[in-house]
């Protein structure tokens, strides 16, 4: 009788400590489900700034422009193309002296909507004959790569738990580009080719010695900020790593 007295002390004692371990767990499980939580909601910025909703319209008027160039209504396309160019510089304006209208989006979102802008241009220039298609393909590849990098990069960045949803959460910042010099003045020097192939026919001056000057300018700052953006470093900062 003792003896089976004992057994069912023993075995309450078993399960108390059982039930004390798991409790513990759960407490680590529940604190280490917080600590993420909280780590998420400090990587939350506002998106919705003016600067961020310029940058989205000009991305959104290139395919517009893109069906002008390859209708030919050259003028018409010109005239947008300048509207675009005004909307780019008043959001960086506006994000360079409004600290409230700062954001880690808007640092990507601002090249990448002046690369889609240059990448519909040249390829619906390229088609009407008003670009050549090396110079089409040296931009084009340039950019894929880059694009391909930045993939790279969110992934890498992203903190546990990786879903797909949060990967493409654009309020959960987690890299910040670091435009190297050479990046911008290619960026200018690209934009200034496009503008100037786009009014071309507009103002009479197709296939001009100065405008094929252009073109392999462009072709060498392409190449030059492509390759430094490889070798160089501290072209972008982490904010969050993946643990």
């Amino acid at each position: 009788m003792q003896t089976q007295n004992g057994q069912k002390k023993n075995i309450v004692k078993a399960q108390k400590r059982m039930k004390e371990r798991y409790e513990k767990i759960e407490e680590k499980v529940r604190l280490k489900a917080e600590e993420i939580e909280d780590r998420v909601k400090d990587m939350k910025e506002n998106i919705f700034t003016v600067p961020n909703l310029l940058t989205t319209g000009r991305i959104a008027l290139s395919p517009v422009l893109g069906y002008l160039v390859v209708n030919e209504h050259f003028l018409p396309a010109t005239l947008l193309f300048a509207a675009a160019g005004i909307t780019d510089m008043l959001d960086g304006y506006i994000a360079r002296n409004f600290a409230n209208q700062q954001s880690v989006l808007g640092s990507i979102l601002d090249p990448l909507a002046d690369k889609v802008l240059v990448g519909v241009l040249t390829i619906t220039l390229t088609m009407v004959g008003l670009i050549p298609v090396p110079l089409t393909v040296v931009i084009v590849a340039r950019d894929v790569l880059l694009l391909g990098a930045a993939f790279v990069l969110r992934y890498k960045s992203l903190p546990s738990p990786f879903t797909l949803r949060r990967y493409f959460d654009l309020t959960h910042a987690t890299v910040k580009l670091k435009p190297l010099l050479i990046s911008k003045v290619n960026t200018n020097v690209q934009l200034i080719m496009v503008a100037a192939s786009l009014a071309a026919p507009v103002f009479g001056y197709v296939d001009h010695p100065y405008l094929q000057a252009l073109w392999y300018l462009t072709a060498g700052t392409t190449v030059v900020s492509g390759l430094t953006y490889i070798f160089a470093k501290d072209t972008f900062k982490i904010l969050s790593k993946r643990k």
